[in-house]
């Protein structure tokens, strides 16, 4: 019971902090937009009247740039942390992120090959970046079934197999585009960002987030059990082949779906994990919602940086990165004696 209590209070403290820290990061930037310009863009909506003055490019930045963009860090943070802390479950390893199964190797390759392509459309961008992150992991799932040994060993090299082979094929595309124009897009692209975000994406983004947030939930007791191994899940009247796929094909679809939206974003999958595991433990009914938060505020507070430190927008998959390294090399540390590391 006391426990159950203190995971509530980390829930309720992490939402509140997310809460005032979307509500700073919605009003701060290069554009800084105060208290008095949101009661009168508020306003001005509920009463159907335009702005007028300076006030118009304060609420189209903050209605068309910050908002959306604000919330798809939730979003996309959250689908990365859980995603991450699923698979650290299923493959009973702490070192295990959300690419394992080469899911951002084919989104990345094919937005690479969007991007390329003679047809101007960024919408082929984020639909070739999805279909060949499925396309990846179906390609991992189905070598692991045909070889069919050691199914959750062979299920990761056959990752790597996946991984690398669409690594390879991104190469390619780097070496054959157009250095000018084309490879920056690419790059750029590699290294993460949400600048492009709207609120169609956001449509297209959150009924996967819930989704899969609300599965894994309601399925966090299976998680327990599967995290136990085969034999104690078999012996529990439980068919773990079955909930694997499952809940890889539930976690895979939130990655492609982050991915194809956002570009790579680094370290989200393998860091929070750990934290909110620090926080309230392994149990994945307290971790799966801490784990969500914490995600999601990262993110939030990282692309919050990212746009504000300079004049020029830096890539956040860049600051996830420079953050997510030393916080997972002290959490390496601290966890040195536990059953994890």
């Amino acid at each position: 019971m006391k426990t159950f209590s203190s995971s509530r209070q980390v829930i309720y403290s992490l939402i509140f902090i997310l809460t005032a820290t979307f509500a700073v990061s919605a009003i701060s930037g290069r554009v800084t937009i105060k208290i008095c310009d949101l009661t009168a863009i508020f306003s001005n909506l509920y009463n159907g009247r335009d702005s007028v003055g300076d006030l118009i490019p304060k609420e189209l930045v903050f209605l068309w740039i910050r908002l959306p963009r604000c919330i798809m860090a939730i979003l996309v943070g959250s689908s990365l942390a859980v995603s991450g802390a699923v698979y650290q479950a299923l493959f009973r390893n702490p070192l295990v992120s959300p690419d394992i199964l080469g899911v951002s190797a084919g989104c990345t390759f094919g937005a690479a090959l969007g991007l390329i392509l003679p047809f101007d459309s960024f919408s082929l961008v984020h639909i070739l970046s999805f279909g060949f992150g499925i396309l990846a992991v179906s390609m991992s799932v189905g070598l692991a079934k045909v070889i069919s040994i050691k199914p959750m060993i062979v299920l990761v090299l056959a990752g790597m197999v996946v991984l690398s082979f669409f690594n390879a094929l991104l190469m390619a595309i780097k070496y054959f585009s157009d250095p000018y124009d084309e490879l920056p897009s690419i790059v750029f692209w590699v290294m993460g960002s949400l600048s492009r975000v709207t609120w169609d994406t956001i449509l297209v983004m959150a009924p996967f987030t819930l989704a899969g947030l609300i599965l894994f939930i309601v399925l966090s007791f299976r998680l327990n059990i599967l995290s136990l191994g085969d034999v104690q899940a078999k012996s529990l009247g439980m068919n773990p082949s079955f909930f694997r796929i499952i809940l890889i094909t539930a976690s895979s679809f939130m990655v492609a779906v982050s991915v194809a939206t956002c570009g790579q974003i680094s370290w989200i999958g393998l860091v929070i994990p750990h934290m909110a595991r620090s926080f309230v433990g392994p149990e994945h009914e307290k971790m799966i919602p801490v784990t969500a938060l914490m995600g999601g505020l990262f993110l939030l507070i990282a692309d919050s940086a990212a746009r504000s430190v300079s004049s020029a927008e830096i890539p956040v998959g860049i600051l996830t990165a420079l953050t997510g390294a030393p916080i997972f090399g002290y959490f390496m540390f601290k966890n040195r004696s536990t059953g994890w590391l």
